[in-house]
């Protein structure tokens, strides 16, 4: 597959708001299909149960929302009215149930909506553990997890065991990898792998079966490994934070890029990368290594209990990883967790002599015009200004 055709099978699948892909995967293979909201789910529980793990991230600026706003407040984020949009226009019929992570008040209150406005539907609404040793946190969470195998089994999925969550677990782990080998290689040299290109394929990820995905990301990497027609350009490294729940739309990305970013790092889809390294995947007991990874490998975020971390710190370890020179704190309009986060992650960066700015969205627009030129002024004054 040429890397122009790749592109355009992941731009169409993100496009896709019907999920014809998942249609398609259920039609050949008789299986379920289960959605998740961002944004972390144990999508290997699914897939060791032959149930497809589909990632619904709102419909981006390609809907116009009529029904899905009688549902909510104006001063919500955007996501759960598309979400409920789609599931009243029939476009989320293809899923069998829907997964809920513990990510804000919001999302709460949409489990319950889903359950009473589609109650043929399985749906869970998955909490996390506060506390992190492992005869606490880690039980509670593998109780969870037991949970969704133990209901999915009686709604058809195939029986959970040990031996194929660890093929799931095997299969994760190499996406993990190439996803993570991908943003080693924007870090190294950003032309090469524009940021809303790796958008698109880290999409393409939430609808694709994970080995199909991987096969996808392979190819994107051999392809653009071997691009002789990307040339660096003289732009300014940045890192975008904030937005980990609702996905900014399509055009923001490129606006970013166009006013003079190198995104070397980001927030972006983070089901791919919420955990850190390898799971262990040759374990006698591959479901509690599941729950360990959480517990040990999972990522700092707005809406993970960090314990006696310091607020900031991963985010500025991050910059200096990345070899950002700037941040931008992108996060969606009322978005209660990134919105609080925000002061003390900026007192952290600017502990740190780090320069950076900060703007709003919402999923189904971006004043991309007052956005270019902001996020322009502050390319250009990392440039002439910055040490």
């Amino acid at each position: 597959m040429t890397l122009a055709s790749l592109l355009q099978r992941a731009d169409d699948l993100y496009r896709d708001l019907r999920f014809s892909a998942v249609r398609d995967w259920k039609q050949r293979t008789g299986g379920l299909a289960v959605g998740y909201m961002p944004v972390y789910v144990p999508r290997e529980v699914l897939h060791a149960m032959g149930i497809l793990p589909v990632g619904v991230m709102g419909a981006g600026d390609d809907l116009e929302i009529i029904r899905g706003d009688a549902f909510y407040q104006s001063y919500i984020c955007h996501l759960p009215r598309s979400t409920i949009e789609l599931g009243l226009n029939g476009a989320l019929d293809c899923l069998d149930g829907l997964l809920f992570p513990a990510t804000c008040d919001v999302i709460r209150n949409l489990s319950g909506m889903w359950m009473m406005q589609f109650p043929g539907k399985y749906v869970h609404y998955l909490d996390v553990p506060q506390d992190f040793a492992p005869e606490v946190g880690g039980a509670f969470y593998r109780h969870e997890l037991e949970q969704i195998a133990g209901a999915l089994g009686k709604r058809g999925g195939k029986p959970l065991t040990a031996a194929a969550l660890r093929r799931s677990i095997a299969a994760y782990n190499e996406n993990r990898a190439l996803v993570d080998g991908l943003y080693e290689l924007r870090q190294r040299e950003p032309w090469k792998v524009p940021t809303a290109e790796l958008y698109l394929l880290l999409r393409a990820g939430c609808v694709l079966p994970v080995e199909e995905h991987s096969a996808m990301l392979r190819d994107y990497t051999t392809a653009v490994r071997a691009a002789d027609d990307r040339r660096p350009m003289d732009q300014a490294r940045v890192l975008l934070a904030g937005s980990f729940c609702e996905q900014p739309p399509l055009g923001l990305i490129r606006t970013l890029e166009r006013a003079g970013c190198y995104i070397v790092d980001d927030d972006f889809v983070q089901i791919h990368r919420w955990i850190r390294g390898p799971v262990r995947a040759d374990g006698e007991d591959p479901l509690q290594d599941l729950a360990n990874a959480y517990l040990f490998q999972g990522i700092p975020s707005a809406i993970r209990y960090i314990d006696q971390q310091v607020k900031g710190k991963d985010l500025v370890d991050r910059v200096q990883q990345s070899g950002a020179e700037g941040v931008i704190f992108c996060a969606p309009s009322f978005c209660d967790p990134a919105l609080l986060d925000q002061p003390m992650a900026v007192t952290a960066v600017e502990r740190a002599g780090i320069p950076w700015t900060a703007f709003k969205y919402a999923e189904n627009t971006g004043q991309f015009q007052v956005i270019r030129e902001q996020a322009g002024t502050f390319a250009d004054s990392i440039k002439l200004w910055s040490e």
